[in-house]
């Protein structure tokens, strides 16, 4: 149930509790005051019957020790007290008085049907006047809450927009001072401070890794000069871990500040996937069995080719750094399916993507998945990250937009 539907509900049942609540303290003062005026007129009477009696006539409708007395009446009179009586125990009540007189108790009686039939009517009117003054009140409370839902739901949708990336995003600010415009000036704000913070952080890390860009490049040089050996060897793989990382980061600080384009050719796809796995197999060494490519149907592609290389280069490296063998890259039409047999992507990835300096495993900056769905974007292909049933964690690009036939034979 939303929002809307709470508020609306809420202020029906409350205006449906109150119009009850009216009707019954209307309906109970209403019938007190009737009872009330009834028996002082009969009382009255009464008394201009008993003064009659006692001068020696009686009136048609006086009744002298009549045997249909209530008893609790009869009781009364006994006692020497005037005093009435309803009795609903009949067909139609009937409203008595009494007193009594020497020996003789003097009754009156007369019906009480007029005032059961005007007490119905104030009921219908009030259940009528009530049910309208509920749907009233509903209609009402339900255009406050849907405008007032649609409201928080314009900020709700510009905050997921803010968490998805959207640094740009932005509330229109209305009038007044109510909560919501609080809301709305408090999501602004923390757009801009979210927006200027993480600007200065991207300048910062391009900065940084621009200048470390020279001196690595001069360590990776002297490490090539040193002499033949495992130390030497030693120094020379870290050097390149090294240029690979600053690498890494100004491809990240280049993808967010949205200066990259795409070049784009008319290329096989399955040949790109071989390319990358390739690539991942010689930069890894012999000492690890490469990753398999699975070309079910192959097809021509119009895309940018270093950027999808990159994009499953990516994709395999994470594999085998992050899961398990088998890793398969598997090309089926403008889609490849990059597959390992490890424990498969954290929740956390699944839920929000990845996340640049930050890994669930323990190992890494977080580098690498996060530029391949940079360059998925600047090609405008989709990568989905999932952990198919059967176990392993599968990575998905997809470029059937891109698709522009099949490979000739």
């Amino acid at each position: 149930m939303g929002l809307r539907t709470k508020i609306g509900a809420a202020i029906t049942v409350t205006a449906a509790l109150v119009a009850v609540l009216i009707g019954f303290v209307v309906h109970h003062r209403t019938a007190v005051n009737q009872l009330a005026a009834a028996r002082e007129t009969i009382t009255a009477r009464l008394a201009s019957a008993v003064e009659d009696h006692a001068a020696g006539f009686d009136r048609p409708h006086t009744l002298v020790n009549p045997g249909g007395l209530p008893e609790p009446l009869r009781r009364a009179a006994e006692e020497r007290r005037t005093a009435t009586y309803l009795d609903r125990g009949g067909p139609e009540p009937v409203l008595w008085a009494a007193t009594r007189l020497g020996d003789d108790v003097i009754a009156l009686r007369r019906p009480y049907h007029r005032e059961t039939r005007d007490i119905k009517d104030l009921d219908d009117v009030l259940w009528a006047a009530g049910g309208l003054g509920t749907a009233f009140s509903g209609i009402v409370g339900v255009g406050l809450a849907a405008f007032a839902g649609r409201r928080i739901d314009a900020s709700a949708r510009t905050a997921e927009r803010i968490a998805e990336g959207d640094l740009t995003a932005r509330l229109r600010p209305r009038g007044g001072r109510d909560e919501i415009a609080r809301l709305t000036v408090a999501v602004n704000r923390m757009a801009d401070a979210l927006a200027a913070r993480l600007q200065a952080e991207r300048e910062v890390t391009a900065n940084i890794a621009h200048e470390l860009r020279t001196p690595v490049a001069g360590l990776v040089a002297a490490a090539a000069l040193l002499p033949p050996g495992r130390p030497a060897e030693m120094v020379q793989e870290r050097a390149r871990r090294v240029r690979t990382l600053v690498e890494d980061v100004l491809e990240v600080a280049r993808l967010d500040a949205d200066a990259e384009r795409a070049d784009t050719e008319v290329r096989a796809l399955g040949d790109l996937a071989r390319r990358a796995v390739a690539a991942v197999a010689a930069a890894a060494g012999p000492g690890r069995a490469p990753a398999e490519v699975r070309v079910l149907d192959d097809r021509l592609v119009e895309t940018d080719p270093r950027r999808v290389e990159r994009i499953l280069t990516n994709l395999v490296t994470n594999a085998f750094r992050h899961g398990a063998g088998p890793v398969v890259a598997e090309v089926d039409g403008g889609v490849v399916r990059v597959r390992d047999g490890g424990p498969g992507f954290p929740p956390q990835l699944l839920a929000h993507g990845p996340q640049r300096f930050r890994t669930d495993s323990g190992s890494g900056l977080g580098l690498g998945l996060t530029i391949a769905v940079g360059q998925a974007r600047v090609l405008g292909a989709g990568l989905a990250f999932e952990n198919p049933e059967g176990g392993g964690a599968q990575a998905v690009l997809d470029l059937r937009e891109a698709v522009r036939g099949p490979v000739p034979d």
